[in-house]
């Protein structure tokens, strides 16, 4: 009985944490009064993601945008039968494909977690009842759900638009600080490259600001 109650105690302080973080991301851009707060509480809900897991399939409908608490988490498509990374994100940001969220459509994006994730989720339904029931919806909602359509066109045009030393070049200065989370052969995915070739590009990286 002991034993249960600690762990019981550990999931409610758990949730006070990934609730603080969420609050205070979202408080950034908006003041967020008590009643708001409470509607926000119960309209994200827990969601646990092990290594390997997928958030989306391709072929799916995106039913939920997430807030990554905690983990990290890399957006791919397939590209001539192989996979192609696009996109990486990290814990206090959130994650989902827009144009399926929004638009109740397919994706053709798989979402999947390289790290043991904490995910807090909302549905449409919900995002919707923030618009419309807070007086800061509207800006809340815009926060949620604009921010990954940014993000996804920024990263989509920039992978046919730079060349392989570019998009390493890309990948070093945006995710300077995964570099040692994420595996190489999916930073090579990134970057478009088998493997071995992005051994010599970083070579040349690493010539090129000595």
């Amino acid at each position: 009985m002991y034993t249960m109650r600690c762990v019981q105690l550990k999931t409610i302080l758990k949730f006070k944490v990934m609730y603080s973080k969420l609050l205070e991301l979202i408080s950034q851009f908006s003041v967020v009064a008590d009643t708001e707060i409470e509607l926000i509480k119960s309209s994200f809900k827990p969601l646990y993601l092990t290594k390997g897991d997928f958030f989306l399939e391709a072929g799916r409908i995106n039913k939920h945008v997430g807030y990554l608490n905690n983990g990290l988490v890399r957006y791919f498509v397939y590209k001539d039968g192989e996979e192609s990374t696009f996109e990486f994100t990290k814990e206090g940001e959130f994650i989902a494909d827009y144009q399926s969220f929004n638009n109740k459509t397919e994706s053709i994006q798989n979402i999947q977690a390289i790290e043991d994730c904490e995910i807090l989720i909302i549905n449409n339904q919900n995002v919707q009842n923030i618009f419309n029931s807070t007086e800061n919806g509207n800006l809340i909602g815009r926060l949620i759900i604009e921010h990954r359509f940014d993000v996804m066109v920024n990263q989509l045009l920039s992978i046919y638009m730079q060349n392989h030393e570019e998009r390493y070049t890309r990948f070093i200065t945006q995710y300077a600080d995964l570099a040692q989370r994420i595996p190489q052969y999916l930073i090579a995915s990134y970057v478009g490259v088998k493997p071995e070739s992005l051994s010599r590009i970083r070579r040349r990286f690493v010539k090129g600001i000595s």
